[in-house]
């Protein structure tokens, strides 16, 4: 099974979908696809026989999903890129884009460059993507963010007893 998850932002991210109904027309995908789509426009897929559609699933579900599947393809977020590495599941990262109306800014594309020097791929096109949908990335084999998280470091750096605030009228 193949596992698309894009996401619960309020911003669509209906390319990859669109990428998703390519691929299956043409016969590229021959096994069950669920889709976890959030906000996105399903209906260039909806009611095809290999797909599932759920507009949210909670992390227990996702986490079966992930272990069950041959292939993930994610929205470049923090939080499910560190699920996948830690469950070494075969995945690939499609950032959402500022320029498609996919979210604010480019954060999805930093983050997922940024983590290519752990051999997480990250693609860009439709053309990656059927190459990654033949041919799957191994599974991941090593640790993500070895570093403390976000709030720890920000804590340590700005401790409660030297934050100052100022409020502007």
């Amino acid at each position: 099974m193949i596992i698309m998850t894009l996401g619960t932002v309020s911003f669509q991210f209906n390319r990859a979908i669109i990428w998703l109904s390519i691929l299956l027309e043409r016969g590229m995908i021959s096994e069950p696809v669920f889709l976890q789509y959030g906000n996105s426009d399903t209906s260039p897929v909806a009611g095809h026989p290999l797909v599932t559609l759920e507009q949210t699933v909670t992390s227990a579900q996702l986490t079966k999903l992930v272990d069950a599947s041959s292939l993930v393809i994610s929205h470049a977020g923090q939080g499910s890129t560190k699920m996948l590495a830690e469950r070494g599941a075969h995945f690939v990262l499609i950032p959402r884009l500022k320029r498609y109306g996919e979210h604010v800014d480019d954060h999805q594309l930093w983050f997922a460059q940024s983590v290519a020097s752990y051999r997480i791929q990250s693609i860009l096109s439709l053309q990656e993507l059927e190459k990654v949908v033949l041919q799957p990335p191994p599974h991941f084999q090593g640790k993500l963010f070895n570093g403390p998280k976000l709030t720890e470091y920000l804590l340590t750096q700005y401790p409660p007893e030297k934050q100052t605030y100022q409020w502007i009228s």
